[in-house]
């Protein structure tokens, strides 16, 4: 697989990305080639178990970038690694304009992909440029207030109200000029981490990649409620293939059902047997893959 670095730039701020061209012109139109635009999920990095699916997409016939937001791995920005929906999707927008700029690649078939956190980033971004030609989206983050009941479930009210704490600090620091105060990504039950479920610490472990950091700013949790890809569904007019983890325990599936049953556009639904990290490994990932593959050749 040629993997090639390439430059993104997101409000003067430099992303780091590979760009991974199709391995033949099997999709090509008369304007070119589709690009799967890709990013991960909460606090990972593009070297995490993300190229097995790029090298699927390239294999079938189209071009891939795969991008990391700002202030993760050797992409530019402050603080670092900050996990913000916000200027995730501004960073996602970014890319966008980056991959109708390649040589070949057509500027009318440019497809999201998501998992997790980016899986519902994809969504909000559709909605807001109706250009895009589809979006893939795999056990998707679509709905904060639903993860929050998550950790109350999984964790309970103590771990909650410690994360907040956590969060607070930082964000009373951050107006007064301290060092960022931080908190883990994951962490087995009980840790100070944004996700402890039972399934994080070994279900992050299997796919991190070397440039991932076990940490993020703890302001991050306070924007988890507000991120709601769920209520952008309805003005997302391309199609989508949406991959639910039916025994996901971090990101809710009926949300992800949802989005389903409200997008302005042509759904397709994959239910896996799965949590939330087998969507990466073994049957689940093959299934998944083969679906989305199908799904990139209707576009």
């Amino acid at each position: 697989m040629a993997v090639q670095e390439i430059a993104v730039e997101s409000e003067g701020r430099r992303l780091g990305a590979w760009y991974l061209p199709a391995e033949d012109g099997s999709l090509a139109g008369e304007a070119g080639r589709p690009c799967v635009v890709m990013a991960h999920g909460f606090g990972a990095t593009r070297d995490s178990g993300l190229l097995p699916f790029a090298e699927g997409f390239t294999a079938a016939g189209a071009d891939v970038l795969l991008v990391d937001y700002r202030g993760f791995a050797d992409s530019e920005g402050e603080p670092r690694r900050s996990v913000d929906h916000r200027t995730h999707r501004r960073d996602y927008h970014a890319a966008v304009a980056r991959a109708r700029l390649i040589d070949g690649v057509d500027p009318a078939r440019i497809v999201l992909w998501g998992s997790s956190y980016a899986g519902g980033h994809v969504v909000a971004v559709a909605a807001e440029d109706p250009r895009i030609a589809g979006v893939i989206s795999q056990g998707a983050a679509m709905d904060g207030l639903g993860a929050v009941l998550e950790i109350l479930r999984y964790a309970g009210a103590g771990q909650l109200l410690r994360l907040t704490g956590h969060a607070l600090r930082d964000t009373a620091g951050a107006l007064l000029g301290r060092p960022v105060h931080r908190v883990g990504i994951y962490g087995p039950p009980g840790a100070t981490a944004a996700i402890t479920s039972p399934d994080a610490a070994p279900g992050y472990g299997a796919i991190v990649g070397p440039t991932f950091v076990n940490d993020m700013p703890a302001r991050g949790i306070l924007t988890i409620p507000f991120n709601r890809p769920v209520t952008a569904a309805p003005r997302v007019r391309c199609p989508m293939l949406l991959v639910v983890a039916a025994d996901d325990a971090i990101a809710p599936p009926d949300a992800v059902r949802k989005v389903a049953a409200t997008s302005g556009g042509r759904v397709e639904v994959l239910e896996l047997d799965c949590g939330h990290f087998d969507i990466y490994v073994g049957e689940p990932f093959a299934t998944s893959l083969e679906r989305q593959i199908g799904f990139l050749r209707t576009l």
